[in-house]
Order: structure tokens, then C-alpha cells, then sequence
């Protein structure tokens, strides 16, 4: 019986995406794990590989066509006595809605994303495809088995001849009752497109169309700011004896080809912050808090069209060195779109620098699910009152704490951001 490949979801957030290329044509036999497709997602480009093994019997959707919903069949898997005949019963499904994004709560593991680089678990409820062999579902539809009700043992779960044996026939389940209508959609903030065109009438312009990446950003940061309580704290921090140490450092490590900057030191400080202040290393999780155990702290990297936020794991247990490399590679990553999903998902805090372009400070929006997120302005000389009451001059850096306030109260985000200042104040006693 001919099998549909369906449009797989190849991270949490991902709804739809773009059939790059085809890696195999019609009439082509592969075996599981060969791959298929390169699909480009909102963030990246990834390779799409077979569950079972057959021939390609027929593409559904032409290389290059966007927009294609995960779950839509865009080919046709026949078994090896198939031929293109048999696919005459097989008309591609209409479309699935949109997967609902992942359960908060759940920890984002690398087996986690290694899974979702190939086809959803073997059988899930709510009308997911099951994966079974060619030969597993005849059998099946033969002796009226529910293959939801079977375990599979292939390779990914996959249910095969022998998961059947001495398995009767049972009734499904009794479809659940229809859901109640969804109420209408929430007006859009601001006018409608075809209000803002008006508007423009008659003016030039150039239409910049929405790639993935861009819908991903608009409509994670509206919700964000539409469902995050935000509050915002603000320090400044005296960077000169980071500075002198930064250079002493960079002195001794030039024979290795290391340099640190002052965002690596950054990010360290607030790793050790969240191992000092455990209660503010948490994510907002729907129903509950999660309070994590390592400091996996996210950092933006500005890219074309957007930004990626990869994250750095159990930061607090690295060496500075070793983070700046990481972040080196990481960022490199980002930038060319070679980033894992991974790579840049998971993590309780963020930072965002900006300090680079010149900007002293900015209020920076929180990414669900973390808990906040630090705005890191540039490092400016200002006339400060040293502890005697003497005026001096220092170099000073303006930092602001986003917090979810569901996550994290007043007084603790305080006690995170003490931290987070002492730790860059006396840097020195962040190697200790």
C-alpha cells in the first residue's frame, strides 16, 4: 500500500516551511535514513531523511514552493512490488492545521532535536501519523488492527510484521466530539494592510516580502509582549578592574590565539549569578515554574533579516576561554544559518549587547520561556564619586534586567542583578 511522506516538523515552533530541494526523483529507491530534502525552516536549512525504505512513486510538491504546512504529503513512498499505478488511492490530504507549539515543561534535550529531525514518534494521538512498514499496514488493515495501539520495535519506533503477531483485531476509539468554534481572532494592533497601502498611495516604495525567520520574530515577540508581565531593573557597573584584568588575561593567552571580550566575561558573570540566585534560574512553564539546575544562558546574535539567540550550556562550569570559543563558533554558525535547533533553543536568560553600536542603554523584549533577559549597554568614561567621596572618572556600563514577573518578583530579580554586578565588579573572583 503506497505511504505518504509527510512535511516534517523539524523544530518545536516550526508550522511551515520551504521544499528547498529534492534529493531523490521519482522511480529513485531508498532505504531508511537516506536523505530526501533540504527543507528551509524559520531559522534554518535542514536535511529531511526516509523512515522506511522503498521507491519514490511520486513528488506532491515541486522543489522551491513555500509556505508548505507540516503533516501536508509531499511524496508518495510505494513498497518495491509497487508501481505508480497504485498510487491512484492516494490523494495528498488537505493540508494539517498548525502543530501546537511544544509543552513548555518538557526539557530540550539533543536527542530531543535529534527526533525531531526525523518524523514524529511512531504514534501519537490526535490524528498524527503512525509509522509503520508497507507490509505492517496491509497486515493491519487486513485483520482490522489499530496500529495506535501497537508498540513498534523498527528502527525510530517504527512498527513492523513482528510487532503484529498474536495481536487481535480491536475497536478504535470513539472519535472525540467536535470541538467548540474558536472564538474570532483578536483584531491586529494598528491598521489593516490594505488601510496602510492606501496611505502610501501615490509615494515610493518597495514591498519587502516576510521570509520565515521574520513571521517567526513578529509573532513571537507580539506574544511576548502581549502576555509577559515585563518589569525592568537598572544598574550601572564600573568596568575598570574587568578592563585591567581583561588585559592582563589577553596578555598571557595571546601564545594561544585567545582574546577575550568583555561579552564573555558578561556571559560568565551571569551564568555564576544564576548558580548564586538558583531561584531566578527558572522558565515560565504554562501551569507551573521550572527552576533549572545548570546556567544555560541564550546570547543574540544580529544576523541578516534577523537574529538567532544560541545558547551557551552549563556556562557557569566553563572556563572563559572556552566560552569565548564557543560563542565564536556559535555566532560564525548563526550567521551563515548552519545552526541546529539545539543550538539555539532551551536556556532560562538571555543577554542582548548592544553596546558595540554605540547604544548606553535599551529595554530589551523577554524570549518565552525565559525568565528575563539583560540589555547590556556600551561601556562609557562618566565622572563617578569613589567610596572616600573623591570625584573621579571610571567607565561605566548601563545594564537593564527585562524579568517575567510570573517568574520572578521585585526583590528576587534585585538579588540577580547584585549578582550579576559583583561578579563583573571583581571579576577576578569569578575564577575562583
Amino acid at each position: 500500500m503506497p505511504t505518504e511522506i509527510l512535511m516534517p516538523a523539524l523544530s518545536p515552533t516550526m508550522e511551515e516551511g520551504t521544499l528547498a530541494k529534492w534529493l531523490v526523483k521519482e522511480g529513485d529507491s531508498v532505504s531508511s535514513g537516506d536523505l530526501l530534502a533540504e527543507i528551509e525552516t524559520d531559522k534554518a536549512t535542514m536535511e529531511f531523511e526516509a523512515v522506511d525504505d522503498g521507491v519514490i512513486g511520486k513528488l506532491l510538491v515541486a522543489e522551491g514552493s513555500e509556505g508548505v504546512k507540516v503533516n501536508t504529503p509531499i511524496a508518495v513512498l510505494l513498497e518495491e512490488s509497487e508501481s505508480a499505478s497504485d498510487i491512484g488511492g492516494t490523494a495528498p490530504a488537505a493540508p494539517a492545521a498548525a502543530a501546537p507549539a511544544p509543552t513548555p515543561a518538557k526539557a530540550e534535550t539533543p536527542a530531543a532535536v535529534t527526533a525531531a529531525r526525523a518524523p514524529a514518534a511512531p504514534h501519537a494521538a490526535g490524528g498524527d501519523r503512525i509509522f509503520a512498514s508497507p507490509l505492517a499496514r496491509r497486515i493491519a488493515a487486513e485483520k482490522g488492527i489499530d496500529l495506535s495501539q501497537v508498540q513498534g520495535s523498527g528502527p525510530r519506533g517504527r512498527i513492523v510484521k513482528a510487532d503484529l503477531e498474536g495481536v487481535r483485531a480491536a475497536p478504535k476509539p470513539a472519535a472525540a466530539a467536535p470541538a467548540p468554534a474558536a472564538a474570532p481572532a483578536a483584531a491586529h494592533a494598528g491598521p489593516s494592510t490594505e488601510a496602510v497601502l492606501k496611505m502610501y498611495e501615490g509615494r515610493a516604495y518597495e514591498e519587502v516580502p516576510l521570509d520565515g525567520m521574520r513571521k517567526t520574530i513578529a509573532a513571537r515577540l507580539t506574544e511576548a509582549k502581549q502576555t509577559i508581565p515585563h518589569f525592568y531593573l537598572r544598574r550601572d557597573i564600573r568596568l575598570d578592574a574587568l578592563l585591567a584584568f581583561r588585559g592582563q588575561l589577553n596578555k598571557q593567552l595571546e601564545s594561544r590565539g585567545v582574546k577575550l571580550s568583555v561579552n564573555d566575561f558578561i556571559i560568565k558573570a551571569c551564568a555564576l549569578a544564576l548558580q548564586q540566585v538558583p531561584a531566578a534560574n527558572a522558565v515560565w512553564a504554562g501551569d507551573r515554574v521550572l527552576q533549572l539546575k545548570p546556567s544555560d544562558v541564550a546570547v543574540a546574535v544580529a544576523i541578516e533579516g534577523g537574529l538567532f539567540t544560541p545558547v551557551l550550556k552549563d556556562a557557569e562550569s566553563k572556563t572563559l576561554s572556552a566560552l569565548s570559543a564557543e560563542m565564536k563558533d556559535l555566532a560564525a554558525r548563526a550567521r551563515d544559518r548552519k545552526l541546529a535547533p539545539h543550538e539555539y533553543q532551551g536556556g532560562s536568560f538571555a543577554i542582548s549587547n548592544l553596546g558595540m553600536f554605540g547604544i548606553d542603554n535599551f529595554d530589551a523584549v523577554i524570549n518565552p520561556p525565559h525568565g528575563a533577559i539583560l540589555a547590556v549597554g556600551a561601556g562609557v568614561k562618566k565622572p563617578v564619586v569613589d567610596a572616600e567621596g573623591q570625584l573621579s572618572v571610571a567607565t561605566v556600563m548601563s545594564v537593564t534586567l527585562s524579568v517575567d514577573h510570573r517568574v520572578i518578583d521585585g526583590a528576587l530579580g534585585a538579588q540577580l542583578l547584585q549578582a550579576i554586578v559583583e561578579n563583573l565588579e571583581n571579576p577576578m573572583a569569578m575564577l575562583a
